[in-house]
């Protein structure tokens, strides 16, 4: 049979297969090759010994958490307390990039803030808008809910971004606490690494701790400019151009002609620098 592995606690990997909830364990082989088996992960298992015989290819995976096969990342973006961030924002951003993963920016606080600073905001927010990316804010709840239906969405943003805020909009029910992550309901605050799958408006909400290892050293040098979706406007003349240096770098014109964002180039810069050769 085949189903989707909703929760791993110590060695019970709980699998949901057309709605019914299995108990199983990985085969003993797994240990063996080093293959090990995260939230999401699309398995086959044997419905009788219950244990997990085969993990099917995945979308895109990540270690920290140990999840699987997101379809879409909800940005969580405050304005203030924490403040805004642009380097921030596009971590977060060439990380979803690099995983194959849909980018939704949601924006905080917005009325925690002078309508000069907001409109500058939203002046920037245009830019990232016209390059492909779903900008709203915690307050469109109908279109935030639309975007998850078919989806399997997880919500990131730093601490105290307004993450328990959204969600409790989104559904009541879970009632979760100012600074609290979990959508555990009832079970209390988030105090361990879990990480739990959710049945929700017809799609699925990861419940995870955070993504606690953003770092582009697991990246080659070459992949990082396919993390920023405008650079493939832009023909180099030479098909090895690293965008950084190069006096011909079409890339670095547009820059100077102010049609890509120069917040934007510096970040590349950065994690540039920060990946493998």
């Amino acid at each position: 049979m085949q189903g989707q592995i909703i929760k791993i606690s110590s060695n019970r990997h709980v699998v949901n297969s057309n709605g019914i909830i299995y108990n199983t364990i990985p085969r003993g082989k797994f240990r063996k090759d080093k293959i090990i088996p995260k939230v999401g992960d699309y398995v086959v298992f044997n419905d009788k010994s219950l244990v997990i015989e085969e993990i099917l290819p995945r979308k895109n995976t990540f270690n920290r958490p140990m999840v699987s096969n997101i379809d879409r990342a909800f940005i969580i973006t405050s304005l203030v307390n924490p403040d805004f961030s642009l380097g921030l924002l596009d971590k977060f951003i060439a990380h979803m990039e690099l995983n194959d993963i849909d980018i939704v920016i949601c924006l905080t606080k917005t009325d925690l803030i002078s309508e000069e600073s907001l409109e500058k905001i939203k002046e920037v927010m245009v830019y990232y808008n016209n390059i492909g990316y779903i900008v709203l804010t915690n307050n469109d709840i109908d279109k935030i809910k639309g975007l998850i239906k078919d989806k399997t969405v997880v919500f990131i943003g730093q601490t105290g971004a307004g993450k328990s805020t959204l969600l409790n909009k989104l559904n009541p029910a879970w009632n979760l606490k100012t600074g609290e992550v979990s959508l555990a309901l009832g079970r209390g605050r988030h105090t361990t690494r879990n990480v739990e799958l959710y049945d929700f408006l017809d799609g699925k909400v990861l419940d995870t701790p955070g993504f606690s290892a953003l770092d582009f050293s697991i990246y080659k040098k070459e992949d990082i400019k396919y993390a920023f979706r405008e650079f493939s406007n832009y023909n180099c003349p030479f098909r090895d151009c690293t965008h950084t240096k190069e006096q011909e770098c079409m890339i670095r014109k547009a820059v100077d002609d102010v049609e890509i964002l120069k917040s934007r180039y510096e970040s590349y810069l950065k994690f540039y620098e920060e990946a493998i050769k």
